[in-house]
């Protein structure tokens, strides 16, 4: 009883700033511009919003593969690695967290620009002829989505590697195993849990990506948080954008209680 009196607080805290705002959102949806499902009817008939949801879900599943898989790749360096290169690459990894993603945002406006250092690069390598369009398009909005979260992935996944008895390998290695098949039947086995953490976390975090979308899509390549910033600022059509929000929020929920179902939580995420 005195716990739950310490929790709640932060229960009514998380009440206020979160539940209520929702709530109204979801309230919004179902009465603007007048009561019913109305809203939602319209997003099987709305060609645009399903365009944009297929393209949101499709750059940040793609964009989840490609930062899970670097990310897996730094945080096994580190766990493998001796003291001194986990102590660097640990400050590599954790210096884009100090940087505004502003100013890595545009940052990458000025790498991915048709005379900017990448196009000129590439060209100069005699890779390419002439400059590959790469800003204000889904190419770019993928780099500046991967760039963001490899670094949230290579974290996840390396605060559940280090919990993994290290001495299982020296086992498998010690019995005859080679290294390959060690990792493939031993730590790879052990790391799945923090794979479905981070691929969860990458997955959750680019649906409801918007700065990024917003500065290299230019405008091109819309997803659904910039749309849905568009249809309540722009176009005042707060119904659509309310149900479009909350149908982000059920995918989110969705993805969680699935992920919940199927790994253990705290082992995905490195406790015991």
């Amino acid at each position: 009883m005195r716990a739950a009196l310490w929790m709640l607080p932060a229960v009514l805290l998380l009440l206020i700033t979160y539940f209520v705002p929702l709530l109204d959102v979801l309230t919004t949806s179902v009465t603007e511009p007048r009561p019913g499902l109305n809203n939602y009817a319209g997003l099987l008939t709305d060609t645009g919003a399903q365009r944009i949801i297929l393209t949101t879900l499709r750059i940040s599943l793609t964009a989840t593969l490609i930062a899970v898989g670097l990310g897996y790749l730094v945080a096994y360096a580190m766990v493998t690695g001796s003291p001194r290169r986990r102590v660097v690459m640990f400050a590599c990894v954790m210096v884009p967290f100090w940087i505004s993603i502003l100013v890595r945002t545009f940052a990458w406006i000025l790498l991915l620009r048709t005379e900017g250092i990448v196009n000129n690069g590439l060209i100069t390598l005699h890779l390419i002829d002439d400059p590959l369009d790469m800003l204000y398009s889904e190419t770019g909005v993928l780099i500046g989505t991967v760039h963001y979260m490899v670094p949230i992935a290579a974290m996840t996944l390396y605060g559940q590697m280090e919990g993994i008895d290290q001495r299982l390998i020296t086992a498998a290695r010690g019995l005859g195993a080679g290294p390959v098949f060690a990792f493939r039947t031993v730590f790879l086995p052990l790391s799945l849990p923090g794979i479905a953490a981070a691929s969860v976390l990458i997955f959750i975090g680019g649906i409801g990506y918007f700065i990024v979308p917003a500065l290299l899509g230019g405008g091109k390549t819309l997803m659904l948080a910039e749309y849905i910033g568009l249809l309540i600022t722009t176009t005042v059509n707060w119904g659509l954008g309310t149900a479009l929000a909350t149908v982000l929020v059920a995918i989110v929920l969705m993805l969680l209680f699935a992920v919940s179902r199927l790994v253990d939580i705290r082992r995905a995420f490195g406790s015991t």
